[in-house]
């Protein structure tokens, strides 16, 4: 929708959508969403900034470029970031990728950058496996026929004039930035090698030819050429670095952005291999910046000529801004050129690798135009759908009301709906014309398919609107999304809980409980028969439950009691729980995954509880007391294991009685998640002080840490930066200094095997020095590298004990590994058997 459109480009301007960066400077009045499409008509340059990760785009070089100087720019991502760590909620793997994903999307909007990924889907080889060290287990994780054949692709589509990873392939890096350097870089040369994926080539690409490859750099001394990208824009009212810090903000889940001032900023580039004479320094050398550059390398005069009277038309077009009554017959003239300047050039006489070029750029900048007609035009389309949740084989309505805003009149007007090819609705709908003040809305009847693909998070909208338009003879395409995600859901939902369960072998429960909550995404009433598939041996009481709705999102909960067989043996098993309705089966959990900076989105995955069977031996009185930071689920991980686990809320922490804890466990990150922790530190010493047994778990060097409240009660200091001070490789061999303490003894013998088939990684954030007071316990090490020895810190303090891990048990105990399980286990029972 263009309305939406504009409110996303005036996040650039509205203060109460971004934490106080400094301006001073008045807000600009200026038409943003016009400027937006009008300076790009200036250049004919493209940029591509490749990197790994959501949020490792340059944000403030490409703010500089693309919104300071109007060049095309994108950013190419590997992954979906699904291997990180979640700032605003409680999902991980696919669903944060799914979070990072649409935060990189709007983070992009506001830098006027085309956000990509090389990953496709949630089950893709390109995944965020957790850091590496290296860039070789990268590429051997995600296999170089995928990771590289998808780059070569990507380049050859979007022909860049100028790529630049954005970190150089060195060993303070992550492995995973320094792979995506290291294809870049290789990339420069075999993009426009025809042997290199010939395949692609017989698939409409053409080989492509980088012409220039840059690295950043950290210092003048080691550039190429220095660029100073920290004016003020006065389009923006702010720098273009507060224009990245405002991007960045959008990076919630990863608690990016800062708070800075208009100052003085440079960005350093090295220049690693060009094709073209350079001549200079200048970032753009040897590259042919618009279409007078053009027109001097263009042999055909006839072409040469009209490249020159293009440009003068497109620069004449900049200098009537912010006049839009005044731009639309120009961009609607440049545009008409620009098609019949692409057919000319298409039957002259040139060098194959010239005329893809210039064909290339003249596509480009016919798109531009209908950007620019389209907002010259003051045509304001507002959509709306009778639900953004659809069925199989349901109808909907989509209305698109179109509104002249301006002071024209806009001639031959039609609307469009864009659906998947099996999708059912009405075709083109003649609009006509619509004179200044006057609006129309035009309905269109959908159908959605009974075999329709559900809901993909990666894939394009299923439903958008297509305008168009006609003046002085030449048609104007926009098309339009809809303000939130169109998404073609199960009509049910079914979602166990727990997720996981822990039998425990020493002392199989009698009862398990658990529940499972359908939803109803389908139009009107449903009745259903909720059921659970047991393994062998087990039973649950109901055997089923029926559940009835009347209308779409109601939400019903039945009640299982698992009873398993007491003579289970060690392992895995699964309980599928299932919903039956109309004779068709569901068996999908539906994540719903909704905030405020991003559209909603969904993960879908089997309505499975995952069960695994070990011997875990626990003090039968032990009382834990958990204090929840919002970013793990061990507490709950530990209820289901029969632990007696009880929330610590800010209230309870500030005024309850913390005595009556054996153990009190600090969730990861919790000086972060909970505040609370730091404004009550006296108190959680004074707990330990008084013979309490306090179990922290790891927090960062940039988290709320040793600023003004002392956490632990002796000093104790986390490494920095973090990619020195962590073992990535979850098989690294560790070895336990004194084998025969208790934390090793009690209430489980712990063994080598209870090290194995741990996941992702062993340890992060390892603190880099600590008072003599605390004993270390474990040491590992990445292949290659020197030991660790932090990775269990343990202090006497007055009666009691202060213990500090930065092992991963959180994901650990989320992949039910038993080993993390009776490691934690002994670690939050310490003293409990004195």
């Amino acid at each position: 929708m263009k309305k939406l459109f504009c409110l996303l480009m005036s996040i650039l301007l509205i203060a109460s959508l971004l934490p106080p960066i400094s301006l001073a400077q008045k807000q600009s009045d200026a038409d943003v969403e016009l400027w937006n499409v009008v300076k790009p008509l200036d250049t004919t340059i493209t940029f591509l900034n490749t990197g790994a990760h959501p949020d490792d785009e340059r944000s403030d070089l490409l703010a500089y470029l693309s919104r300071g100087l109007g060049v095309k720019t994108a950013s190419l991502i590997a992954n979906r970031g699904e291997g990180g760590q979640n700032a605003i909620g409680n999902e991980l793997g696919n669903a944060l990728g799914i979070i990072r994903s649409n935060e990189m999307i709007e983070a992009a909007k506001v830098n006027g950058v085309k956000a990509y990924h090389l990953s496709e889907t949630t089950s893709d080889a390109i995944y965020d496996f957790g850091f590496s060290k290296s860039p070789d287990e990268t590429l051997e994780k995600w296999g170089e026929d995928v990771v590289y054949e998808r780059l070569i692709k990507f380049i050859r589509t979007y022909q860049p004039d100028i790529v630049m990873p954005s970190f150089e392939n060195v060993v303070s890096q992550h492995g995973h930035h320094r792979l995506m350097a290291i294809l870049s870089e290789r990339a420069f040369k075999d993009a426009a090698d025809p042997n290199v994926f010939p395949e692609q080539l017989k698939n409409g690409l053409e080989p492509w030819q980088i012409k220039k490859f840059y690295l950043p750099v950290n210092a003048a001394t080691a550039a190429t050429t220095s660029i100073e990208i920290g004016d003020l824009d006065p389009i923006y009212g702010m720098s273009y670095p507060q224009l990245g810090e405002a991007s960045r903000y959008l990076h919630k889940s990863q608690g990016m952005g800062n708070d800075i001032p208009v100052a003085p900023r440079k960005s350093h580039l090295k220049l690693i291999h060009s094709a073209v004479e350079t001549g200079s320094t200048d970032l753009f050398a040897g590259v042919p910046y618009d279409f007078h550059a053009w027109a001097d390398i263009i042999p055909a005069a006839n072409v040469s000529a009209k490249l020159d009277t293009l440009q003068n038309e497109l620069e004449g077009i900049i200098k009537l801004y912010p006049d839009r009554e005044a731009i639309l017959p120009k961009s609607q003239k440049a545009l008409g050129d620009v098609q019949k300047l692409i057919t000319s050039t298409k039957s002259a006489k040139l060098d194959v690798g010239i005329k893809n070029d210039l064909l290339h750029k003249l596509e480009l900048k016919e798109e531009q135009l209908q950007q620019v007609s389209f907002v010259a035009s003051d045509l304001a389309v507002d959509m709306e759908i009778g639900s953004y949740v659809l069925t199989q084989g349901e109808q909907t309505q989509v209305t698109v009301k179109i509104s002249n805003e301006g002071k024209q009149k806009i001639q031959h007007i039609e609307a469009a709906l864009l659906t998947p090819k099996n999708w059912k609705h009405e075709g083109v709908t003649q609009v006509k014309h619509l004179k200044p003040g006057e609006s129309k809305t035009v309905t269109f009847n959908v159908t959605v398919p009974s075999d329709a693909e559900y809901y993909q998070p990666y894939g394009d909208a299923v439903i958008k609107a297509q305008l168009t338009f006609k003046e002085n003879g030449v048609k104007t395409t926009s098309v339009i999304d809809l303000d939130n995600t169109v998404s073609v859901l199960p009509e049910l939902s079914v979602t166990p809980d727990p997720v996981n369960i822990t039998v425990n072998t020493a002392n199989v429960q009698d009862e398990i409980p658990a529940t499972v909550k359908v939803k109803n995404y389908a139009k009107g009433a449903k009745n259903a028969t909720v059921s659970l598939n047991l393994p062998k041996g087990w039973t649950s009481k109901p055997a089923t439950s029926e559940v009835t709705f009347t209308e779409r999102y109601e939400e019903r909960e039945v009640s299982f009691t698992l009873v398993p067989p007491k003579d289970i043996a060690q392992g895995n098993f699964t309980i599928a729980a299932i919903a039956k309705t109309d004779g068709k089966s569901f068996n999908t959990t539906v994540q719903e995954i909704k905030y405020d900076h991003i559209n909603d989105s969904y993960f879908m995955y089997t309505s499975n509880i995952n069960g695994v069977a070990f011997e875990l031996l626990k003090p039968d009185s032990l009382k834990v007391g958990y204090i929840d930071s919002g970013f793990d689920t061990i507490a709950d991980s530990l209820l289901n294991a029969g632990f007696d686990i009880t929330k610590i809320t800010p209230e309870e922490l500030k005024n309850g009685n913390l005595s009556q804890y054996d153990t009190i466990v600090a969730g990861i990150r919790s000086t972060l998640g909970r505040p609370d922790v730091l404004q009550n530190n006296e108190r959680l010493l004074e707990y330990v002080e008084n013979g309490g047994h306090l179990v922290m778990q790891y927090v960062t060097s940039g988290d709320p840490w040793n600023r003004g409240a002392f956490t632990p009660p002796y000093p104790l200091t986390i490494g920095s930066p973090s990619i020195e001070w962590r073992v990535t490789d979850e098989n690294a061999k560790v070895t336990v200094k004194d084998p025969e303490h208790p934390l090793f003894n009690y209430p489980n013998k712990i063994t080598d095997s209870d090290w194995e088939n741990w996941v992702q990684e062993r340890a992060l954030y390892f603190p880099s020095a600590w008072d003599t007071n605390y004993e270390t316990f474990v040491s590992m090490a990445d292949p290659g590298e020197a030991s660790f020895d932090g990775g269990i810190l343990m202090a006497n303090y007055g009666q009691g004990t202060f213990l500090y891990t930065n092992l991963v048990f959180y994901r650990q105990i989320n992949a039910q590994v038993p080993g993390g399980y009776r490691i934690f286990t002994n670690l939050i029972s310490y003293g409990s058997n004195n």
